[in-house]
C-alpha cells in the first residue's frame, strides 16, 4: 500500500473533473485524478461525441434530399459500417491515451482504480489488480463521479436484460427493431439515429415528447420520427416485460404489447455515488449531492460536488462551467484569497438557475437557453412571448425547399429584456448561443435592434421577433 498527499483529490476524470483539476493546478495547487474507467468520461466515450457521429450521417442524407439539385446525387443507402467506423474514430476507439497525455501535461497526476472515503478528506484506491493507494487532500476533495442510466423497477425489465446509453452509443450494428421506453433527450436522439439506420423505432413515454422544454418543440420532433417510419406512444408506460427467444415482449399499462429486438431504457439519470462510501464522512449512499452556488456541498468546507452528480444542470458544458468556478475557488480558499461569490462572480455558477443553454441533437433540431414560458409564468415574470414561424426567413427559403421551424421568445417585460428562447428547425443549434449571450448579459430589447442579423440567414429571426415586440421607446 502506498500513500500520497495532494492539494485538491477529483474524483472522477470526466470533462468536469479533469477542468475542476486543470483550473486549481493553474492557481498553484497540487491535485490527483482518480479514475476507474476511462479519462475523458461519459461524454467522450458513451454521450455527447458518439451519440452526434451516429446521428450525423443520416442527418446529413436528409438535408441533401431536402434540396433540390442535391436530392438526383443521393442515389444509395446509408453505408452503416461506415457510420459506425466514424463513430469509433470519433470516440479514439474507447482508448485514453491522448486524454492521458493531456493530464500529465497539465500538470495534474492520475490514480487508476475504485475510490472510497474512509474519512474527512481521505480517500482509499483499489486498482484493478487490488493494490490500494491512501490518498489525503490538504485542501478539497471534488466528486466529479457524474449520473448513471435509471433503470426503473419494471417487472422483468432488469431479466431481458435491456440496453442503457451506453450500449445505444457503443453497438456495433443496428437491431431490426427498438423500443425506446422515454421522451426526454436521450430518448428521442436514439431513437432519430436509429430510425436513420432503418430500424424499426417504438418511443413508449409517460407524458409528451420534451415534456420540459416548449410543448411546440416535442411535438415537431415527434412529427419528424413518425415521418421516418417511428411510432410514438404517448401517455402509457411498461406494465411488464419478458423475454422470447429472438424478442423483448413489451405490455404495456392500456393493454397493448410491443414486441422489439432490443429495448433502451431512457427514463432519467441517477447519482452515481452510492459505492463511494459517503457513509464515512456522514453522506447518505447513492443520492445526488447538493451545493451551493461555489460547488462546495452543503454541511461541509472541504467537499465540492461538480457536474451531474449534483443535479443542477446534468449537461456537459455545464459541468465545465461549474468545474472552472469550483477550481478557481478551491484555489482561492486554500490560498486564503478574496471569494467572489455574488452572483455572476467569477467563483460560482450563477448561470445554473435560469440561464442553461441546450441543443437536442434530433431532426429538426432543438435549441433552447433560459426559460420557456410555463416556467417564467410560475416564476412570476411579467411576460411577452413571441413566436414566429422561422420557415418565413429568407435563410430558411435558401437553406432546404421544405424548411419547417419555430422560434420563441420570452420577454421580461417589467425589465425589457429577453429570458427565454426556443428554436426548432434545421441547423438551429447555432443560433443558441446568440440568445445566451443576450440573457445571460441582460441586453436590453432596445439595444437588441442595433444588433443586425445578416441577410439572408435564419438569424433575421431576431429582426422578426424585434418587429414583433414594437419599435424601441424613445430615448
Amino acid at each position: 500500500m502506498t500513500a500520497r498527499e495532494y492539494d485538491l483529490i477529483v474524483i472522477g476524470a470526466g470533462v468536469a473533473g479533469e477542468n475542476v483539476a486543470d483550473r486549481a493546478v493553474q492557481g498553484g495547487l497540487s491535485a490527483v485524478i482518480v479514475e476507474s474507467e476511462l479519462v475523458g468520461g461519459e461524454c467522450s466515450y458513451w454521450a455527447c461525441m458518439p451519440s452526434k457521429a451516429l446521428l450525423r450521417s443520416a442527418a446529413a442524407v436528409r438535408a441533401a434530399r431536402a434540396v433540390d439539385g442535391a436530392r438526383a446525387a443521393v442515389t444509395g443507402e446509408l453505408d452503416l459500417a461506415g457510420v459506425f467506423r466514424r463513430r469509433d474514430r470519433i470516440a479514439h476507439d474507447w482508448d485514453d491515451g491522448s486524454q492521458v497525455a493531456w493530464l500529465e501535461g497539465a500538470g495534474i497526476d492520475l490514480v487508476r482504480g475504485h475510490a472510497e472515503f474512509s474519512g474527512v478528506r481521505k480517500l482509499r484506491v483499489t486498482a484493478a489488480d487490488g493494490t490500494v493507494t491512501e490518498l489525503t487532500a490538504r485542501h478539497a476533495v471534488a466528486v466529479c463521479t457524474g449520473s448513471a442510466s435509471l433503470l426503473p423497477e419494471i417487472p422483468g425489465l432488469r431479466e431481458i436484460e435491456p440496453w442503457t446509453s451506453h450500449d445505444a452509443t457503443s453497438a456495433r450494428e443496428a437491431p431490426t427493431s427498438l423500443a425506446v421506453l422515454g421522451g426526454g433527450v436521450v430518448a428521442v436522439e436514439m431513437a432519430t439515429a436509429y430510425a436513420g439506420f432503418g430500424t424499426k423505432v417504438t418511443i413508449i413515454a409517460r407524458s409528451a415528447l420534451l415534456g420540459h422544454l416548449e410543448p411546440f418543440a416535442g411535438e415537431l420532433v415527434q412529427e419528424s420520427l413518425e415521418a421516418m417510419g417511428a411510432t410514438v406512444l404517448t401517455g402509457v408506460e411498461v406494465a411488464d416485460a419478458h423475454r422470447t427467444e429472438k424478442n423483448a415482449v413489451l405490455n404495456l399499462s392500456d393493454g397493448r404489447r410491443v414486441v422489439a429486438e432490443q429495448v433502451l431504457v431512457a427514463v432519467g439519470r441517477t447519482p452515481r455515488t452510492g459505492d463511494l462510501g459517503m457513509e464515512a464522512i456522514g453522506i447518505s449512499p447513492a443520492t445526488w449531492l447538493v451545493t451551493d452556488d461555489t460547488l462546495l456541498v452543503k454541511g461541509f468546507d472541504w467537499l465540492y460536488a461538480v457536474g451531474d452528480v449534483n443535479h443542477r444542470a446534468l449537461l456537459t458544458h455545464q459541468g465545465k462551467y461549474q468545474a472552472r468556478a469550483a477550481g478557481d475557488v478551491i484555489a482561492a480558499r486554500a490560498k486564503g484569497a478574496t471569494v467572489d461569490d455574488a452572483p455572476w462572480g467569477a467563483h460560482v455558477a450563477t448561470a445554473d438557475h435560469e440561464h442553461v443553454p441546450q441543443v437536442t441533437f434530433t431532426d429538426p433540431e432543438v435549441a433552447s437557453v433560459g426559460l420557456t414560458e410555463a416556467a417564467a409564468r410560475k416564476a412570476g415574470y411579467d411576460i411577452r412571448v413571441l413566436d414566429y414561424d422561422l420557415s418565413w426567413v429568407a435563410g430558411a427559403t435558401t437553406a432546404s425547399d421544405d424548411y419547417r421551424g419555430t422560434a420563441r421568445a420570452i420577454v421580461d417585460e417589467k425589465r425589457r429584456v429577453l429570458i427565454g428562447a426556443t428554436f426548432v428547425g434545421p441547423d438551429v443549434a447555432e443560433l443558441l448561443h446568440s440568445a445566451t449571450i443576450a440573457i445571460v448579459g441582460e441586453v436590453p430589447i432596445d439595444r437588441l435592434w442595433h444588433a443586425v442579423p445578416s441577410y439572408p440567414t435564419v438569424s433575421e429571426v431576431w429582426l422578426r421577433w424585434l418587429e414583433a415586440y414594437g419599435r424601441p421607446s424613445a430615448s
